[in-house]
């Protein structure tokens, strides 16, 4: 390897490992140090963290909003509480089930590995036909498709049991489960962005009637982002589920679609480093208010924030990184060590610039 390549190759490998440190170390810390409270926290946060970074493959990469991953969320996780929950209660409320997942239950990889391919699969198909589309028409059809998967399960009694609960699923995710995923799916989103379909896809962003003349398919990348995309938060749902012990369908739908998105702008929803930033920093506001909502003793009285304080303060603080600092709090670029050297293409926003701005 010669010293170029091996200097491209330290300025793309070390900031990456630095961000899988920095994920391992916070989780190691929480994990050793803090109580069983603080262990569930950051486990949910380490699946979300997964969710999130799955947005960001398709979003950060090629421009295109999605409203609509929570739905493949919502396809993974009912997949993996149907192969893991008690065959006996199966058979009893979930009689339109198949049998070989009615009679049998499977062991937790299978159960996360049929959930994030059975996502690709419905994305696959969903996405050959949306993604002919662009801009806010893309975005409203991609919401279109959260909704039609929420009504779906919500009325299919004999096998997502409506509106109710699919109890009984084994709750064997916890950090170092977490963590293990997190760190895969953060490689992954790495891999694809230095990919050459990532490299395309970002030149159908940037510019897609000089990407179209060059011979970019904008349909062909958008779906391989897509269907990896939606495979990511797929793992997400699958282990949600089995962290939880129990799928409902109103967890995946307006609320958990909100927070994930906010997570991904205040981070910078152009890097994959703005999506882990994010998913923490969102994370340690939510529990704050969380914390004063459950009330704060001062002498003899207890001030207490109103319940759903912490949801329009979050609202708050994506109207105001929106407003003063739209590409996140990464500016959503990607970790840079000093010391590696960088050119100024390296260090170039991740975001699209303008026609305008571009000609200039």
């Amino acid at each position: 390897m010669t010293d170029t390549a091996q200097s491209r190759f330290l300025r793309a490998a070390l900031p990456v490992l630095a961000l899988l440190l920095g994920v391992t170390v916070i989780t190691a810390l929480v994990a050793l140090l803090g109580n069983d409270e603080m262990a569930l926290t950051v486990t949910e946060a380490l699946v979300r963290l997964i969710v999130v970074v799955g947005l960001s493959v398709f979003i950060g990469n090629s421009g295109v909003v999605s409203f609509g991953h929570i739905g493949f969320m919502c396809i993974a996780a009912y997949a993996a509480a149907w192969a893991t929950c008690n065959p006996m209660w199966k058979q009893l409320m979930l009689t339109g089930l198949p049998v070989f997942l009615q009679q049998a239950q499977y062991p937790f990889w299978v159960a996360v590995a049929g959930g994030a391919v059975l996502a690709a699969v419905v994305a696959l198909l969903f996405g050959a036909v949306i993604l002919r589309l662009s801009g806010i028409a893309a975005s409203i059809a991609t919401f279109a498709f959260l909704a039609i998967v929420n009504n779906v399960y919500s009325n299919w009694d004999s096998v997502t049991a409506g509106v109710s609960s699919i109890i009984g699923i084994p709750t064997v995710v916890g950090p170092w489960t977490g963590l293990a995923f997190a760190l895969g799916a953060i490689v992954l989103a790495f891999w694809f962005k230095n990919s050459r379909f990532g490299l395309m896809l970002r030149s159908t962003r940037d510019d897609p009637v000089a990407a179209r003349a060059s011979g970019v398919s904008i349909v062909r990348v958008r779906l391989a982002a897509f269907v990896l995309s939606a495979f990511i938060v797929g793992i997400g749902g699958a282990l949600y589920v089995q962290f939880l012990g129990v799928a409902t369908v109103d967890m995946f739908y307006l609320q958990l679609t909100f927070i994930t998105l906010a997570m991904l702008i205040i981070g910078g929803m152009g890097s994959v480093t703005g999506a882990i930033v994010g998913v923490f920093a969102v994370t340690v506001f939510v529990e704050f208010f969380r914390f004063l909502e459950s009330g704060v003793t001062m002498g003899e009285s207890v001030l207490a924030l109103p319940e759903g304080s912490q949801e329009i303060a979050l609202g708050i603080g994506m109207a105001l990184i929106l407003i003063f600092r739209p590409k996140g709090l990464t500016g959503s670029r990607e970790l840079r060590l000093p010391g590696l050297g960088s050119s100024r293409r390296a260090m170039a926003p991740a975001l699209p610039t303008t026609g305008a701005t571009a000609r200039s």
